[in-house]
Formats: C-alpha cells, structure tokens, sequence
C-alpha cells in the first residue's frame, strides 16, 4: 500500500515579506523532502482553519492571530507549530503552550539595529513598538541593552489606552505629537517595517526631516514596503526562508513521530541600510564627509590614506578625530563596511568568493577569508552554507 501524503495547512500571511520569505521555505522543503498537499490561508491576515479531520490534515503552520482560530487548531489534535505568538491569544488559550514554535530572534535583531545607530553617531535614541505583541516587548528589551552597554538610554513610545486610541488614523496625531518632542538629532527603532513605515508618514506630518532629525530603523527587510517608503526604510534583514524550511522539517518529524515540541529561532542577517538612516549624526563635519567616502567608496580598493587625502586632512589627525567622535579608527569602519557588504553578496548571490571579494572591496579571496577568520569565525564558505539553505 503507497504511503498517505501528508496534507499541511498553513496560516501565514502572504501580504507581507517575512510571510512569504517563510512560506518559500516550507514550500522548498516540501518540493526536496515530499511531496506535501498544502492547504494555504487568505492573504492577508485573515484566517481560515479547514476542517482538518474531514480534510485529512496531518499538520499544521500558523501565525496565530485570533482567538477562536487557536483554540480551532487546539482541537485539530494534529501536530503544529505556531510563529511569533500574539500575547493576548497565548493568554486566552493556553494550551497553545504544548505547540511548537518558530520565532525571531528579536533580541539579536534589535541588538544589530542599536549597533547601526550607534555607529552613526547618534547620542539620542527612541523606540516605537506594538502593543500585545511578545516580540515588539523582546525588541525593545534587547534595543535598550545594547544601548545601554554603550552609555545610552532609549525613550520609549508609550501607547493610548483603547482600542480606538490604537487605530492609525487616531494614533497618528499623537505620534506625530511624541515625534516632535524627541531630542534631535535622534536615531530611532520601530518594532518592523510597518511600524517603521508609520513612523515615516507621522515625521512628514511633523515637518521632521527624515534622517537628519530622525533616523529610522526597522525589522524584517520587507523590500517592497521598505522601498515604497518615503524616504526607503532601512531594515534587518531576517533569515526567514530559512526559517520556513527548518520549521517545515521540524513539522515533517513531528508528524512521523521522530521529534516532540522544540522551538526554532529565526536569526537576523545584516541590516539593509536605506536613505532613511544613511545620514550621519557626529558634529565633526570631517568625520562626517569621512563617512559619507567610506560608505560611497568601499567597494573600490581604496584605503584610509586616500580618504585622508581626499579630505586634505592628515592621517593621524583623521584617527584622532574618528576616535573621540565614534570611538573606532576608520580602518574599523571600511572593514565593517566591506564585511557587510560581504556578508550581503554571499547570501544573495551564487558569485564565487575571489568575485565577492572584489565586489566588496577585498583584494582577493584569500584576504576575505581572512578578515572572516578573524571577524566572523568561521570561512566566507561556511558563512554561505551555515544562513542558506
């Protein structure tokens, strides 16, 4: 008799990227490992369950957005695992505790956007997040120790009361109103790209100059929304698709019995840096226009003599004034750059390494394993294979 073929429902948003980045994932490991019949929810938040015992469903893989879709999948009695769980639906069913869950690693993300403003010199910082949301609170947790571990304190959006207080076209007057009071310049997070985006329309409203008053950050690299924004949002980048593919394996075991509960996490990547934080924030307009060459100019084989020259400016009096203004040299600051750019050709492109280590600045392959060694732990190589799939 042929073997039954597992049918997989899943309840995922396909209206935002780190949606449809997860359901790359599980639809890769499904052509790879299956086949899978795949029951996909509506596009957009919206869920619909099917009956899963008349449908024959062996498992299921759900963003968890209401209430009675939880407790519908509680009763499915078939295996599950659940992505980023909303506070408000863990405490109305929590049986939800047995499930198995896929999550970001919101800690680390945030702690990667932190890192970017702080490296732009800001000495303000501020964070927006989303009320009920577990993840929104785990990024402001990790944003603020970050900052902390540098010397600095964000100020933190604090949300109305209400559920119309909550509502975009209520909220935004206040927001725009909270926006104007911030100490400028300032670099400031959003819990994702769509808080990121609102953030954006509330500093139009408040004739606030986006990045030289404001600089924003978000989470998730939606590329679309990132792009459509005004001006472009930069983001972390998370490594969802593969998020999907290790969630869509762990549902394979649980469903063959060779696996109980275990929980996943999504890691961040690099942060995709947009116009919206492409300003620099440190008085010094040397270290400024430094800067503003290293950023343009990395990818040339270029080194910090040019950039001295360029600037008619001594080399030792460039690192002197690096060094009070954002405490690194700026050898520190093309190797960051470089690396990043590095690190985002070899996870999105198939180039060999002697070609993305020219593309990156590198004078040659072996000079990128080196800094990779050093900086990374681990080969350019290993670096590709160990966040892709």
């Amino acid at each position: 008799m042929l073997p039954e073929i597992p049918k997989v429902a899943l309840l995922i948003e396909t209206s935002r990227g780190y949606g449809r980045a997860m359901l790359r994932g599980v639809m890769r490991y499904a052509r790879l490992h299956g086949p899978w019949r795949l029951y996909l929810s509506p596009g957009d938040f919206a869920q619909g369950l099917p009956q899963m015992k008349a449908w024959g469903g062996s498992g299921i893989i759900a963003r968890l957005e209401t209430v009675e879709v939880a407790r519908a999948i509680v009763a499915a009695k078939v295996p599950t695992i659940v992505l980023d769980v909303c506070e408000k639906v863990a405490k109305a069913v929590p049986e939800m505790k047995r499930f198995s869950t896929v999550c970001s690693d919101s800690t680390a993300a945030s702690a990667l956007a932190a890192q970017h403003l702080i490296e732009q010199g800001f000495r303000n910082y501020a964070y927006v997040g989303e009320p009920d949301r577990i993840w929104s609170g785990l990024r402001e947790e990790g944003f603020r120790k970050r900052l902390n571990e540098a010397g600095f304190e964000p100020i933190v959006y604090k949300f109305r009361r209400g559920a119309a207080a909550r509502r975009w076209v209520e909220e935004q007057s206040y927001l725009v109103k909270w926006l104007k009071g911030l100490p400028k310049p300032i670099g400031l997070m959003a819990s994702n790209d769509d808080r990121g985006r609102q953030v954006l329309e509330a500093c139009r409203a408040a004739s606030l100059i986006v990045p030289l008053d404001i600089a924003v950050i978000g989470v998730d690299n939606d590329e679309l929304l990132c792009e459509l924004s005004d001006p472009p949002l930069t983001s972390v980048a998370l490594n969802a698709e593969a998020g999907g593919y290790r969630a869509a394996a762990l549902l394979n075991d649980l469903m063959t019995g060779k696996q109980k509960r275990n929980s996943l996490l999504v890691e961040p990547l690099h942060v995709v840096e947009r116009r919206s934080t492409e300003a620099t924030a440190v008085l010094d307009p040397e270290v400024a226009d430094a800067l503003q060459l290293i950023h343009n100019h990395a990818s040339e084989v270029i080194n910090i003599d040019d950039i001295a020259n360029a600037l008619q400016i001594s080399r030792r009096a460039l690192e002197i004034k690096f060094k009070s203004s954002l405490g690194r040299t700026p050898h520190d600051e093309l190797q960051r750059v470089r690396l990043v750019r590095a690190q985002k050709l070899l996870l999105e492109t198939d180039y060999p390494i002697p070609k993305v280590a020219a593309l990156a600045g590198y004078g040659s392959g072996a000079y990128l394993a080196q800094v990779f060694n050093s900086l990374v732990g681990r080969t350019p190589a290993q670096y590709r294979r160990t966040h892709r799939m």
